[in-house]
């Protein structure tokens, strides 16, 4: 007979092996990449969905699967700043005293017993069995206890126990409430200029899934091509975007495959089409996209640039990222050129340009709808870090662009820092400039604020929140 396991006989229990379950197993290895490597879980998300499928076979991991194994990875991202709260009251020690691994698994019990309709007992016991698998049964058993303190409340209960009253601390109610960092919280209510109301639609919209958004790249493919796609509609905004309301994969669709159309959110679309937009004295022959990495941008201006004539050149200082960029204008309908070069030590003469975008490296404050996990892994030093380098990529822009030419300063953050200070900092040494009006540039979208420079906002447009300034060279 064979011996019985050390653990079986001294818990007088037969031993049973745990059950493992793909999609939570899925769930907690994508934690792990975004806690142990920095990875951002819409990079790491895919390859595992696909090794799943591969692994388990379609009929037993199949597209709900997927679905729910997404749901748990962003949603818990997503309100891990909450669930932190809760599960520290359930726990006898700091949090930051809990090992990684159980923590994650921790907060993947709370999100499906707090912000999901899976049933109370199927979320524990899943929940532990996950830790059986992952951690151990002497872990397992710590993860049991501390998910039945969270299942005594519901979300709604947790918060009103958890976070301090609006009226004493407003920003840590809404930090706690909404899962954001504080400082976030206080940079975006600066940023929409006060008012409780307006700041806590942002951080709910925060929260939420974004659709899918495609552009139909002009001159090779259209939007009425890309409606044929099931669940597709037209885009807010953008005469190029459909979206796709019930997700669905975009590489599956041919324009996509075929590089005719591309996955990109409604306000970058906005921001190539105002520059592209903009009154222009003199020649329009030549376009440059100073920051072109990874390309999105990069192949609607140049598509845009095709339908009059002139040549883009795309330039981007990292040669993996040059490479994504030259792979997104491939096909393009017009001449166009990808350099690998640094965007502050231009590889041409000044004024060579006509129009010019620069798309500057920030926080990605405007884009925590799909990558959750920025709002906990940056810092406000941050800040400090990138604010050189906005400055010089947009000194750059304005002494490569002739004069009457146009500059396009756009980042994906509405924090003050990285949107309007650097503009007036740099304007300061350039009085050879004037800020043009972008409004009138985007037709048809509303609340766009007193310009000339333009703040989209998820809750107000349904968009990343991208910020762009259009300034004209005028000496």
């Amino acid at each position: 007979m064979s011996e019985q396991p050390r653990r079986a006989r001294t818990s007088g229990k037969p031993y049973r092996r745990p059950k493992k379950d793909p999609v939570r197993i899925l769930a907690f290895e994508a934690l792990r990449a975004v806690d142990e490597r920095d990875a951002y879980a819409n990079l790491v998300l895919p390859p595992l969905l696909r090794k799943a499928r591969e692994k388990e076979g379609p009929e037993t991991f199949d597209a709900r699967d997927a679905a729910l194994a997404t749901e748990l990875v962003y949603g818990t991202l997503r309100r891990q700043g909450t669930y932190d709260a809760v599960l520290a009251s359930c726990v006898d020690r700091p949090l930051r005293e809990v090992d990684p691994p159980v923590l994650d698994v921790l907060s993947l019990g709370a999100h499906q017993l707090l912000g999901t309709r899976i049933p109370t007992h199927a979320a524990v016991s899943a929940t532990v069995e996950l830790a059986r698998v992952v951690l151990g049964d002497g872990r397992a058993k710590f993860v049991n206890a501390v998910l039945r303190k969270v299942a005594q409340h519901d979300l709604d209960g947790w918060l009103e126990r958890v976070a301090p009253p609006y009226d004493e601390d407003p920003e840590d109610h809404l930090a706690v409430v909404h899962s954001h960092p504080r400082w976030v919280v206080s940079a975006l209510w600066d940023s929409l200029g006060g008012g409780r109301d307006g700041v806590e639609e942002l951080l709910r919209a925060d929260n939420e899934r974004p659709e899918v958004t495609l552009v139909a790249r002009p001159g090779r493919a259209t939007a009425e091509e890309l409606l044929d796609e099931d669940a597709a509609v037209r885009g807010r905004w953008s005469p190029y975007a459909v979206r796709l309301t019930e997700g669905g994969e975009p590489g599956a669709i041919t324009a996509v495959r075929d590089g005719r159309a591309g996955v990109q959110d409604e306000g970058s679309q906005l921001v190539a089409i105002a520059l592209a937009a903009a009154p222009l004295d003199g020649p329009d022959r030549r376009w440059l996209d100073g920051c072109a990495g990874p390309g999105g941008k990069a192949a609607l201006l140049g598509a845009l640039a095709a339908e009059r004539g002139a040549l883009l050149v795309a330039s981007e200082k990292q040669t993996h990222r040059a490479g994504l960029v030259a792979k997104a204008l491939e096909g393009n309908p017009g001449p166009y050129q990808v350099i690998a070069a640094d965007g502050t030590r231009p590889a041409w003469r000044p004024g060579s340009f006509d129009r010019v975008l620069v798309d500057v490296p920030c926080t990605g404050l405007g884009a925590l709808r799909r990558r959750p996990e920025a709002r906990w892994r940056r810092r406000p030093e941050d800040l400090e870090g990138f604010a050189p380098l906005q400055r010089g990529l947009l000194r750059t822009a304005l002494e490569s662009v002739r004069v009457g030419g146009i500059v396009g300063y756009a980042t994906c953050s509405p924090h003050l820092a990285e949107t309007r200070a650097v503009v007036a900092d740099v304007l300061k040494q350039h009085p050879d400039t004037d800020l043009v009006d972008a409004r009138p540039l985007l037709p048809g979208v509303p609340d766009l604020g007193e310009g000339p420079d333009v703040q989209l906002w998820p809750h107000r447009h349904g968009t990343d929140a991208m910020y762009l300034a259009l300034i004209r060279r005028t000496g």
